[in-house]
């Protein structure tokens, strides 16, 4: 039986692939994870659209100080050098370009990099875009991090987005419990997969054709 990867890992995976002297804005979710696992010897500044900008993991030995929170209302740090700002000031980082990367969760990416991330359209949920659609348009990049199904198996990769869309076109690689996909001009290619699952398997279980990478690395 294939084992998938934790939410704990796709955060560490995600975390050794940012480059050295990026500014990256963490989403809701599995994106706050990554704070924990930046490489020691990566110069690498945090942001939260509630206006941190060199924000650090929380400590769970601290009390709570609601003024020292992400975006997901956790307990964070500041690094030495860090800024607060307004949200005024922390929306035009988002919207004007000065984000390199910004780390998303997300409901449904299609086969273009279309972003459906806010709302699933079922009368019990509860619509929260927050600063996504920002993000989406204004980082220079946009990695998506979430499980490749739904619980009831369903794909979270899909043809064309079902949902409410947050962009079109902005999503430039997926991070799932089974693989690392980049979206390209020649469609979805598969750079890393978990170890055990086939390609064909991993085909199975995504709703947009996929291309085998010229390297693909195993996951573990």
């Amino acid at each position: 039986m294939v084992k998938k990867l934790s939410r704990q890992e796709i955060a560490q995976r995600v975390a050794g692939d940012i480059p050295d002297g990026y500014y990256v804005n963490l989403g809701i979710g599995i994106p706050t994870l990554v704070a924990r696992y930046l490489p020691d010897d990566r110069d690498v500044l945090l942001h939260t659209e509630n206006g941190i900008v060199g924000m650090g993991p929380g400590d769970p030995d601290a009390p709570l100080d609601l003024d020292l929170i992400n975006a997901s209302k956790e307990s964070v740090t500041l690094i030495p050098g860090s800024s607060i700002t307004d949200h005024v000031v922390s929306f035009a980082m988002m919207r004007g370009g000065h984000i390199d990367l910004t780390i998303l969760g997300a409901f449904q990416v299609s086969a273009s990099g279309d972003l459906a991330n806010w709302d699933t359209g079922h009368p019990e949920a509860i619509p929260a875009v927050g600063g996504a659609m920002d993000l989406a348009v204004g980082a220079k990049r946009v990695y998506v991090t979430m499980e490749h199904v739904t619980r009831d198996n369903a794909p979270k990769i899909v043809q064309q987005c079902t949902y409410p869309l947050t962009g079109y076109g902005v999503v430039d690689r997926i991070y799932t419990d089974l693989a690392v996909i980049d979206v390209t001009q020649h469609g979805l290619i598969v750079t890393g997969m978990v170890d055990g699952l086939r390609f064909d398997e991993l085909q199975a279980l995504t709703g947009a054709p996929l291309t085998p990478g010229d390297t693909i690395v195993r996951l573990s």
